[in-house]
């Protein structure tokens, strides 16, 4: 699905095509890891997350590691050519240490590049209202993620800490991402099927620890909520990325 948002492209980052060694932080399945590795060959890459599974049949240029990211990072300073982050949102607790990390383990001239989701529900035409299942659900995990300290909205947050971390050349991409397919436009529309299929399968899983003694009648509602073909909702994709300077 980012892949279809990007043009076809793994980030947005203007790195060289004969990039040496790149970093992708909480890579989960590994999918874009592999991906990275198949189409820059001519990099190491190292993929890390907390859960070791990930496939063991992948790019001979390609390893996995498990590591902490809200930890202190274990590679040495000016390591990497590019650090890679998608979707942490609700993840770490001290974003600007993270960001301080990355810009540490990068090499001067090196390029960070983030790519996340807003969990807020929105719609042009004034059918998610205040009210609807949709903004509910937002209001709710905005409000869970303040309190157990590992914010929901590094989307909107993201470019000012790359920022204030010591990145140059930041730049910030936002595009709108709807729910189902009422788009009229033939790519926001597959995105949209896209879209609604990740976030049925998806909502379970990301409610579990938070919702569990009302997660039942509040899922039911949601999975009504995201087919409702009335519903114009979408969110937006967030893509930052900075340079650390020479």
């Amino acid at each position: 699905m980012f892949t279809m948002l990007l043009d076809n492209r793994l980030l947005l980052a203007p790195i060289d095509k004969n990039i040496q060694k790149a970093l992708d932080v909480g890579t989960g399945t590994g999918i874009w890891a592999i991906d990275f590795a198949d189409e820059y060959p001519s990099a190491q890459v190292i993929g890390t997350d907390l859960s070791p599974i990930q496939p063991s049949f992948v790019p001979p240029n390609l390893r996995f590691e498990i590591d902490d990211a809200s930890e202190l990072w274990v590679y040495p300073d000016n390591e990497f050519d590019l650090v890679h982050v998608r979707a942490l949102y609700g993840a770490i607790a001290d974003w600007p240490a993270f960001y301080g990390n990355a810009l540490r383990t990068l090499r001067p001239g090196g390029w960070f590049d983030q790519l996340e989701m807003s969990i807020q529900f929105s719609s042009d035409d004034g059918t998610v209202t205040d009210d609807h299942v949709l903004a509910v659900w937002s209001k709710t995990f905005v409000a869970a993620g303040e309190k157990f300290g590992k914010t929901f909205c590094i989307a909107d947050l993201a470019k000012g800490y790359i920022q204030q971390a010591g990145f140059q050349n930041v730049t910030e991409y936002r595009f709108k991402l709807p729910i189902g397919p009422w788009s009229r436009d033939k790519k926001l529309k597959k995105l949209g099927r896209w879209n609604q299929v990740h976030c049925e399968q998806g909502i379970e899983g990301w409610a579990m620890a938070l919702l569990t003694r009302v997660m039942g009648v509040f899922l039911a509602q949601m999975r009504k909520g995201l087919r409702d073909p009335n519903v114009h909702a979408y969110f937006q994709v967030v893509s930052v990325y900075g340079q650390k300077p020479f």
